[in-house]
């Protein structure tokens, strides 16, 4: 277990550092930048300033993504509620075959439509629109479950 998670972490802890020594180089070249005191050199110095602030937020809101969707995970795993794909036939990629994809989603979307405000429900749709294909969509079902746990933790009574 402590080597998978090693496994998961170094890539992402070596890439947040290369990000993070990138924005500091790109911070310091708009700085030079707009101390140069040129018109268009200041105006360009601000836009190269501003890379570096939008991508430490797509960085955060990445992880923290990342966070929320491992813990719901986690949730689901305890409850025994993870979605059983070892018998679904497979593509030579290792996806899941399409049709066997689909099928899956219909069956979870009943589930779903039964009981639209259950996180379970949604984190188990947005899984089965990833598996479908449907990479929006999963993303989309995903932050709904998360807000959904968010709220189910929040009013219940610990």
């Amino acid at each position: 277990m402590r080597r998978d998670l090693v496994k998961v972490l170094a890539p992402i802890v070596f890439i947040v550092l290369a990000l993070g020594f990138y924005f500091v180089l790109l911070g310091g070249r708009g700085l030079e930048l707009v101390r140069s005191g040129e018109a268009a050199a200041v105006g360009l110095g601000i836009g190269v300033l501003l890379l570096p602030l939008v991508g430490v937020w797509i960085v955060y809101a990445t992880l923290r993504a990342g966070l929320q969707h491992q813990h719901l995970s986690r949730r689901i795993h305890e409850e025994g509620l993870e979605l059983d794909v070892s018998d679904l036939p497979r593509r030579p990629s290792g996806r899941v075959d399409r049709d066997a994809a689909d099928a899956l989603f219909e069956q979870v979307k009943e589930e779903w439509e039964a009981d639209p405000d259950n996180w379970r429900h949604s984190y188990r749709l947005a899984r089965a629109y990833d598996y479908a294909g449907d990479r929006g969509r999963a993303r989309e079902t995903m932050r709904r479950a998360v807000a959904l746990e968010k709220l189910e933790r929040t009013q219940s009574p610990d």
